[in-house]
């Protein structure tokens, strides 16, 4: 059958279902196979927060969101124009985020009494009007799936497994993307048990085929590859970019990296990817708890390695003694939070930048550190060598703060030649530096970074004492004296506020706007496109970005009060506007939501076209 194609600029589909649908694994796939296709991608895993959750209910529902373009994207999109739902709570879970028009794709295998009843469906929505809006796919996936297989050698349970290779074979037709790497990924995943490569081959290989005869698809699309920078590229996500640049920044440092983590969505991928990489250095240990693992990761930093530890919010409280202990020891260390939905156990798969205060002030006493905000998945990695590289070079803790919407979307990262990385490496003490000529000051600072001397354990006349208890300035003897202890302090605060960090840039096309709106972390790509929509309906809008939230860059003052207003969206309840306008006596205006999801572009966009009619 002659099929019509269809160019398309850009698309988002979703893959919805229960959580041993499979839905991950397949959105990851079709997000593979449109990476190498060459189109820019952004993508949006949500997990349900349930481990066990009952089959077929809401609560138990996983999706995977993928964006793509044949032009540069910078979120994972507002409303999917595709939703493959796998049964009646994907459906009723994800029908409300759906434009009208959109495609579904229902297995319709999944639509029984029982599973209606499960999610409060009275009558099936495939027999009502309810769907009359939307462009509806009946599929029997389940039920074709298993007959594709019959002449497998795999059970039943293992057959209706298998189709979500069956939907991904669909999609990959529908939408032209290459399959190629599907193969060689399944025969690696089941390379111990044959049955399963061949029977799950065959089921995406059934849906390619079912997209390419049947009449229900009569239109093929197409979206061409985007015009992108020179390079090679590879699709990545946020914790795998974080990992690789702590790899990255241990190799560029010579140094031996050590991280001690206790697993916690959605921090523990990080431990995950860090444990495949001792080749370069690179070791890892488990945890009974967050405590033992900042107190390894300090312990480590004191022998001489660069000493990390990755969590989430509750563990931030956990290690919040151990962090205040490296700032009273200045020593380098860097611990990672992906932020998550909180308080408390909050909402553990869903997104938040709620731990800003924490970072900032969550110590007690006077014990200030660094911070550093990633914008995107592929900016982790970058995040994470500057994180490095101002615990080392001054000697500080340095949060880097990451977050549930970073760690786990992904997106096409152009990978860096290895001499364009900074250089990390440093000068650990080896003699004595008194005066004498024979004594060690282990406080006797360098002028221009503050930083005192880094001396490995053992190295012979370098004997220094350590603790928590306030030291002497460059003796480093225990010092109970006022005039000292108020020296010390100022002295640590000021190797924070002096580190130098780039000036904040603007993006202001036409030069002229009168709005502002600054963001951290993950809003980075919500607020671009939002104004980048702004801009091509020929309104005038400015955007900033800070990656450096602590110390914030030098120009940032004359920067807000270059404009009448100042807008921030956060994921939480204003706390970088609370800082902003204490520090800068600038006002702005909060656009403020808890929700665990993402901001969308369109959301932002109406708030700001509000804003701008009234300046």
């Amino acid at each position: 059958m002659t099929k019509q194609i269809r160019q398309l600029d850009r698309v988002v589909i979703r893959f919805a279902g229960d959580s041993g649908d499979g839905m991950q694994l397949t959105g990851d796939r079709f997000t593979s196979e449109t990476a190498q296709l060459g189109n820019d991608i952004s993508t949006l895993p949500n997990f349900p927060a349930e481990i066990r959750a009952p089959a077929g209910t809401l609560p138990g529902v996983s999706s995977f969101q993928v964006h793509f373009a044949d032009y540069d994207i910078l979120t994972p999109g507002d409303a999917p124009n595709v939703l493959v739902a796998m049964n009646p709570a994907a459906l009723k879970a994800n029908l409300a985020d759906l434009p009208r028009g959109a495609d579904i794709i229902v297995n319709t295998d999944e639509f029984t009494r029982r599973n209606l009843a499960k999610v409060g469906y009275q009558v099936s929505p495939l027999e009502d009007d309810s769907l009359a809006g939307y462009v509806v796919h009946p599929v029997a996936l389940t039920s074709m799936t298993v007959g594709a297989l019959t002449e497998q050698d795999v059970s039943k349970k293992d057959a209706e497994r298998a189709k979500n290779m069956f939907a991904l074979g669909l999609l990959s037709w529908m939408y032209s993307r290459p399959y190629q790497s599907t193969i060689r990924f399944l025969e690696r995943k089941f390379a111990a048990r044959p049955e399963l490569v061949a029977a799950n081959i065959a089921a995406f290989r059934a849906g390619w085929n079912f997209g390419e005869t049947t009449e229900d698809f009569a239109v093929r699309y197409e979206v061409k590859p985007a015009k992108m920078q020179p390079g090679t590229y590879r699709n990545i996500t946020g914790n795998a970019a974080l990992s690789l640049g702590l790899v990255a920044a241990g190799v560029r440092s010579g140094l031996p990296v050590f991280l001690g983590a206790y697993p916690i969505t959605p921090a523990s991928d990080i431990l995950h990817e860090l444990s495949k990489h001792k080749r370069f250095g690179v070791l890892t240990m488990q945890a009974e708890d967050e405590i033992a693992a900042v107190g390894a990761a300090l312990g480590a930093s004191y022998g001489g390695a660069l000493g990390v530890t990755t969590t989430s919010g509750p563990g931030v409280a956990l290690k919040s003694e151990t962090i205040s202990l490296a700032v009273a020891l200045e020593l380098p260390l860097v611990i990672v939070d992906v932020q998550r939905a909180g308080p408390s156990t909050g909402m553990p798969t869903k997104t938040e930048q709620a731990d800003l205060n924490m970072a900032l002030y969550g110590r007690h006493g006077e014990a200030p550190v660094a911070v550093i905000a990633p914008k995107s998945p592929s900016d982790c990695f970058h995040a994470a060598i500057e994180a490095a590289r101002i615990a080392l070079t001054y000697r500080t803790p340095v949060i880097l703060l990451s977050d549930n919407y970073v760690a786990n979307g992904s997106e096409p990262w152009l990978l860096p030649e290895v001499e364009s990385l900074p250089d990390l490496r440093v000068e650990f003490a080896t003699a004595p530096n008194g005066e004498d000529g024979v004594s060690f000051l282990p406080y006797l600072r360098d002028p221009q970074t503050l930083a005192r001397p880094w001396a490995i354990p053992g190295t012979a006349g370098l004997e220094h004492r350590i603790g928590g208890l306030e030291k002497a300035d460059k003796t480093g003897d225990i010092s109970y004296d006022p005039a000292n202890h108020d020296f010390m302090v100022r002295t640590r605060a000021a190797r924070i506020e002096t580190i130098p960090v780039p000036d904040i840039e603007v993006e202001d096309p036409d030069g002229d706007a009168r709005v502002l709106v600054l963001g951290w972390g993950s809003t980075y790509g919500p607020i671009g496109a939002a104004c980048r929509g702004l801009r091509q309906r020929g309104l005038s809008i400015a955007q900033a970005h800070l990656r450096h939230l602590a110390p914030m860059p030098a120009n940032l003052g004359a920067v807000l009060r270059a404009y009448d207003r100042v807008v921030i969206p956060e994921m939480n309840l204003g706390q970088l506007a609370h800082v902003i306008r204490a520090r800068y006596l600038v006002d702005t205006i909060g656009y403020n939501q808890v929700r665990g999801l993402p901001f969308t572009a369109n959301e932002l966009e109406t708030m700001l076209e509000e804003v701008l009619k009234n300046v």
